[in-house]
């Protein structure tokens, strides 16, 4: 094994969450000059913005075949060429078919990712350490996003700016290839090979060489990877059954509760409330940093708090912000002190959404999961995901010319009020758990529930 600090290992591990996150805001800028240059109308717009989608779904899907088959850094490796691949030819794109091709490409790229790095992470960070390290992807997410709306708003003014916007992606997903040639491969993946000593060695490097961690570690490992790989019946199966819940709501629900919709459209709702083009478009780049710095304080949070109350911590505080904002769309008379609470109150929404349910939903995707059905499980779920997110992003523009903003707003604080009541409910809680100790809690209520039902018969 290659020698590195764990900083280089979890840094380089998340990079990829940075080409999602610029992959996927980019085009909310380029799509405007790109309609104009490419001549294209509505239609051919809306399938330029969700092609992404559509080869995330592909990428999600296809994961689970892969990661147990080849392991989790090679896999890597091939993600960041196809976003360097999909990145460049977009940029060069002659008309629509191409840029519809390459960036179905660059969505394969996205999905991969999505399902293969916060189960990586999670597989590599100490038990202590799971919550903040997983959250990392999340982070490079939300930088990410932070450089598109950067660099949007620079290239805006250059009649080819729209090519730079996407082509730049091929920069980061270089630096992730080479980063990634020094990653070590999951000590989960080397147990489940039969390179037990390559395994160790990853074990000891992240753990510091606390031999009695590792040891204890590498047991739990070898007991939980001598189970036979499952498929689709064993996902779907009684004793998978609270893990399969929790992964997929959490996933469903971070979409619906239009957290999304509300980001991509900010400088369309800050024109509504009487703000500028131009303060819009800055404003945005404001989301992004609070975006950024809130993830931040999500990552000092996640291994002290359970999962489940930063869930219902953060879809309590967007209901009373998405209230707050349709009561102002709803009763104001343009007021320019009605604008501004309007965007405080936005801004505190997607603060609630970044340092709760933004990162929360990729740690329990990573880790709900047992071993054997570990990448089947996270490919489901981040398929989900990002199908919840094609249909939340394609339904969006009809609510809005059908209901309004207002009202889309209250819809929107209806379903994360639901959110507090399933996940108070249904979902399982994994803070400082090993993933063994998580397999183990999960076949447990297993046995315990079906004792129960004998008993009641």
């Amino acid at each position: 094994m290659k020698k590195v600090s764990n900083g280089f290992i979890y840094t380089f591990g998340a990079l990829g969450g940075l080409l999602f996150g610029y992959d996927i805001a980019s085009v909310s800028g380029a799509i405007l000059f790109i309609q104009k240059q490419l001549h294209l109308g509505p239609w051919q717009q809306g399938w330029v913005v969700s092609s992404v989608l559509i080869g995330a779904i592909i990428g999600a899907l296809a994961t689970s075949k892969f990661l147990d088959k080849y392991g989790r850094r090679k896999l890597l490796i091939w993600a960041s060429l196809i976003f360097f691949v999909g990145a460049i030819t977009s940029g060069f794109a002659p008309d629509f078919w191409v840029l519809l091709i390459t960036r179905v490409i660059l969505g394969i790229g996205v999905g991969i990712t999505s399902a293969l790095i916060p189960a990586y992470l999670h597989e590599l960070a100490p038990k202590s350490m799971h919550g903040a390290v997983a959250t990392m992807f999340q982070l490079m997410v939300m930088i990410g996003i932070l450089l598109a709306y950067i660099l949007n708003y620079s290239f805006a003014h250059m009649y080819t700016g729209w090519r730079w916007m996407l082509g730049f992606a091929a920069l980061p997903a270089a630096i992730l290839f080479f980063g990634a040639i020094f990653l070590p491969e999951s000590p989960r993946f080397l147990v489940k090979i039969g390179k037990l000593q390559d395994a160790r060695d990853v074990l000891m490097s992240t753990n510091k060489g606390n031999t009695e961690a590792v040891d204890k570690a590498l047991s739990e490992i070898q007991e939980t990877a001598q189970q036979k790989t499952g498929g689709w019946k064993e996902l779907f199966g009684k004793g998978v059954r609270p893990a399969l819940i929790t992964g997929l709501g959490v996933a469903i629900f971070q979409q619906v509760i239009g957290s999304n919709s509300v980001i991509f459209y900010a400088p369309t709702i800050f024109t509504d409330v009487g703000w500028g083009v131009i303060a819009a478009l800055l404003a945005h780049i404001g989301i992004g940093v609070v975006n950024v710095l809130v993830t931040v304080v999500a990552m000092f949070l996640m291994d002290k708090v359970d999962r489940k109350k930063m869930l219902i911590f953060g879809a309590s505080g967007m209901v009373l912000s998405l209230l707050v904002m349709y009561a102002i769309l709803k009763f104001d008379n343009g007021s320019q002190a009605a604008a501004m609470v309007s965007a405080i109150a936005l801004t505190v929404y997607i603060a609630f959404y970044a340092c709760t349910w933004a990162p929360v939903t990729w740690v329990l995707i990573g880790e709900v999961f047992p071993l054997n059905i570990r990448g089947l499980g996270t490919s489901l779920c981040s398929a989900t995901n990002w199908l919840a997110d094609m249909v939340v992003s394609l339904t969006f523009p009809m609510m809005l010319s059908s209901w309004g903003l207002d009202n889309a707003f209250l819809f929107y604080a209806v379903i994360c009020a639901v959110s507090v009541v399933v996940v108070h409910t249904k979902f399982l809680e994994t803070r400082g758990k090993s993933l063994e100790e998580i397999e183990l809690d999960l076949h447990k209520q297993t046995a315990t529930a079906t004792n129960n039902s004998k008993a009641v018969q």
